[in-house]
C-alpha cells in the first residue's frame, strides 16, 4: 500500500512550472508594475505596503511554493498538498481584494468605513479599461487561473493510473497466478503405463460377482 503512494515526478512538472511563474508574477507585479504604468496606488516601484504583503506577496509565495512541491515531489500526499497550497493561494488572490470594500461598508478601526491596511490593495491607476486590466491581472483572473491549474494537478494526482501501479509493483506480482501458470509451475505427473492402470482397474465380471 505504501508503494502506491509513489507518483512519477513528470506528473506535476508542467503544472508546477506554470504555478511558479504565476506566483512570481502575483508577488512581483505590484513592485515592478509602476515601471510600465501598470500598478495600484502607490504608483511607485518597490514601495512596501501591508496590503501588498497580505494580498499579493503571501498568496504569490504560497502559489510558487505549491508549484515547486508539485514539480519535485514523488510522494503522492506531499504532491497533493502542494496542489492544495497553490489552490489556496489562487483563491486568496481572487477573494482577498474583494474583502476591503466589504469591510469598508462597516465601521472598523474606529473610523467609519475604514479599511485595515492589511486588506487595502490601493486604487487601480489609469483609465477605465486600464483599471479593469489591472484588477484582472493582479487579482481576479490571476487567482482563477491558479485555482484551475492547481485543481487539474490535484485531479491527476488523486487517480492511480496504470503507470503508477507498475511503479508500485516494482517486481511484485499483484494479481493471483492463473491456473495455467500454476499447472506449468507444478511438476507434471508421469502417466502410468496402460497395463498398470488396467491391472488396478477391476474387471466387469468381478464387480458383478461382488454385487451378488
Amino acid at each position: 500500500m505504501t508503494a502506491m503512494m509513489r507518483v512519477p515526478r513528470t506528473r506535476g512538472v508542467g503544472s508546477g512550472v506554470l504555478l511558479i511563474l504565476l506566483g512570481a508574477w502575483g508577488a512581483l507585479i505590484p513592485f515592478v508594475g509602476p515601471y510600465f504604468h501598470f500598478a495600484y496606488t502607490p504608483d511607485t516601484a518597490w514601495t512596501w505596503t501591508w496590503g501588498r504583503f497580505f494580498l499579493e506577496i503571501v498568496p504569490g509565495v504560497a502559489t510558487a511554493l505549491g508549484g515547486l512541491i508539485l514539480m519535485i515531489s514523488a510522494f503522492r500526499p506531499i504532491a497533493i498538498f502542494g496542489a492544495a497550497l497553490a489552490a489556496a493561494g489562487g483563491a486568496w488572490f481572487a477573494v482577498g481584494s474583494l474583502l476591503g470594500p466589504v469591510w469598508a461598508s462597516s465601521a472598523t478601526l474606529g473610523v467609519p468605513g475604514g479599511v485595515p491596511s492589511a486588506l487595502d490593495p490601493g486604487q487601480a491607476a489609469g483609465g477605465p479599461l486600464h483599471m479593469v486590466a489591472e484588477h484582472l491581472s493582479f487579482f481576479i483572473a490571476l487567482g482563477v487561473v491558479i485555482v484551475f491549474l492547481a485543481a487539474a494537478a490535484f485531479g491527476r494526482l488523486s487517480v492511480v493510473g496504470a503507470r503508477d501501479a507498475q511503479l508500485a509493483g516494482d517486481g511484485v506480482t499483484w494479481s493471483k497466478p492463473s491456473r495455467r501458470r500454476e499447472r506449468a509451475e507444478t511438476p507434471a505427473k508421469q502417466d502410468k503405463p496402460v497395463e498398470e492402470e488396467d491391472a488396478e482397474r477391476p474387471s466387469v465380471w468381478r464387480r458383478l460377482t461382488a454385487a451378488r
